[in-house]
């Protein structure tokens, strides 16, 4: 057997959509349990559907892949909500795809999570083309830099052609402004080919505005009286609305062969079944072996402390409390969620490098309520740690980089030490390894009122803020988005600094990564005079030492450092060192 196949688990059967069953044939179903009749359009004709149980409508039927096709519900007709592929916009007809006519080339095993470095783009901004095919010509270069896990935004069709892909409404649809469905396949296996894992960022919260016809057949799987911050609520109690989502990851996983799943603001995802649904989610992930390990990370501003971890149902959640802490002590902005972590940064570096989690459900001076679990126990890996990402660069009004707002190149420079050294997996978003000249705005390419409603709720977002306030850029206009290309580096400052990245990541590979996979618990020591901080962590095949001067207090490098950044004169300093356990 071929690596290439070894890398496939079992048949997967799908509930939803259009699905090849060989020779020609396809079955076609659709949950609408309200309609009178459901159809399919093909270009022979219309072809009634079977009810069946449970709200569900099936035929079998021949049909070419590549195809179009539509639903038709009583007297109208939408695209297929679990479509593979959309012939144009989310509003018209959908394409059959067979899975099995893409030729899969590497022979892929998959990356230990200890061995994670993590790469967050966008599709759009990350080239100048803003396809699959482009950013897979730049992936050897991450691969060069140290990067072993790329992280993919959503990637799911939305409404328009521009967007940060969080307004998705065919989730099992690769966007087609960035190519197709092959497309994002040869991107997968070309990131295989060197090396390199990715990561798929999915949206199981909500359903964007534009485009999202369920609600027209199917009422019930959405809430009537329970809201999201989006809008209506998923009613994730009903076994179809769950088998759509968790097919979906199975789906992305299966016929594309990626690495893992980041699943989005699970904080927002209400669901009061006796089995939660991420809890289901994870369980149907981890019963398929699927040849190679699959990586499950959350985006969770509850800071929960339990299901994380080596054998745990997820590998990791995203720290935004390291990120807010090294944000406030080096800019001083202190509005909104900063206000906390403003009181005391330096404390609260201590405790993220000590236990992962700033706040740990304690009351704090800034915040308006406690949140948090104690996080000492969890494992270091658990907690994916950055200096920025699209939402915490994003979320500004101008969407302003850390490196755009500190100026001390130094500081900089030991803050990222700090963040790619230490034992929890780092990550990078894209262009901060080369201190981008570009800005990541918000931007969207909807029409009408709904763009309207944008522009405004965008400018009034803001108009409170000191720090994030002024003049906001128009979201729906094309420069938006133009001015967020990150292009490449240029000049000595940004290649300096993107050298300094690759020697650091080169540094974890050969002489932390070694450490952890032996063990992601480790015992931990921090002491802090001042913003004079010395940590040890103790593994079972040795010590990693990290020593830092954050603005003040006596910095005194290691004996015989791997690393040394400033130190002298200046008010930020940086070493790290190993030590026999």
């Amino acid at each position: 057997m071929t690596g290439p196949e070894l890398a496939m688990p079992q048949d997967l059967d799908w509930t939803w959509g259009a699905r090849p069953l060989g020779g020609g044939n396809w079955r076609f179903r659709l949950w609408a349990p309200d309609a009178g009749m459901v159809a399919v359009e093909l270009a022979d004709g219309l072809m009634p559907l079977e009810r069946g149980e449970g709200g569900w409508w099936s035929i079998d039927t021949r049909a070419a892949c590549g195809a179009t096709y539509r639903f038709r519900v009583d007297d109208a007709a939408f695209p297929d909500p679990a479509a593979r592929a959309q012939e144009g916009d989310v509003h018209g007809a959908s394409v059959l795809v067979d899975p099995a006519a893409y030729a899969w080339q590497a022979e892929w095993r998959g990356i230990p999570w200890s061995q994670a470095v993590i790469y967050e783009l966008h599709l759009g901004t990350f080239t100048e083309e803003g396809t699959f095919a482009a950013a897979a010509g730049k992936l050897r270069h991450l691969r060069d830099l140290g990067v072993t896990i790329v992280e993919v935004m959503p990637v799911a069709q939305f409404d328009g052609e521009r967007g940060w892909g969080y307004d998705g409404v065919l989730p099992y649809a690769p966007h087609n402004a960035y190519g197709s469905p092959g497309d994002f396949r040869r991107f997968v296996d070309k990131a295989h080919g060197l090396g390199m894992g990715v990561l798929l960022d999915v949206v199981y919260n909500h359903l964007g505005p534009s485009g999202n016809y369920l609600a027209a057949w199917a009422p019930s799987f959405f809430h009537a009286d329970r809201r999201s911050p989006w809008g209506q609520g998923i009613a994730y109690e009903q076994r179809a609305v769950r088998d759509y989502f968790i097919e979906n990851a199975l789906y992305w996983l299966d016929e594309y062969r990626l690495d893992g799943l980041r699943l989005d603001a699970v904080h927002a995802i209400e669901d009061r079944s006796e089995v939660h649904f991420l809890d289901e989610l994870a369980e149907r992930v981890r019963a398929v072996e699927w040849g190679r390990p699959v990586h499950l990370v959350t985006e969770d501003e509850r800071n929960p402390a339990s299901g994380f971890g080596p054998g745990a149902p997820f590998d990791a959640t995203w720290n935004d409390d390291w990120h807010h802490a090294l944000h406030c002590l080096l800019t001083g902005e202190d509005e909104a969620y900063y206000a906390s972590f403003a009181v005391d940064p330096l404390a609260d570096i201590e405790t993220a490098l000590r236990d992962g989690y700033v706040e740990q459900g304690q009351p704090r001076k800034g915040a308006s309520h406690p949140r948090g679990e104690p996080s000492a126990g969890m494992a270091r890996t658990a907690f994916i740690n950055f200096l920025g990402n699209h939402d915490q660069v994003g979320n500004r009004a101008r969407g302003e980089r850390l490196h755009h707002l500190v100026r001390d190149r130094n500081a900089l420079r030991v803050v990222t030490a700090m963040t790619l050294l230490s034992p929890s997996v780092p990550m990078i978003f894209m262009g901060d390894e080369f201190l981008t000249s570009a800005p990541f705005q918000f931007f969207a390419d909807f029409t009408g009122d709904l763009a309207a409603a944008v522009r405004t709720g965008r400018a009034e977002e803001f108009a409170g803020f000191t720090a994030f306030g002024g003049e906001v850029p128009d979201p729906i206009s094309p420069d938006t988005f133009l001015a967020s290309k990150i292009g490449h580096a240029v000049g000595a400052d940004q290649v300096s600094h993107e050298a300094f990245v690759r020697d650091l990541l080169a540094l974890r590979r050969d002489r932390i990564v070694p450490l952890l996979a032996a063990g992601a618990h480790p015992q931990v020591k921090v002491t802090r005079d001042g913003g004079a901080i010395d940590v040890t962590w103790t593994f079972t095949k040795g010590r990693l030492l990290m020593r830092a001067s954050l603005g003040s207090g006596t910095f005194v490098p290691h004996d015989d450092p791997l690393i040394e950044v400033g130190g002298g004169a200046s008010r930020f300093a940086f070493s790290a060192a190993l030590g026999n356990g």
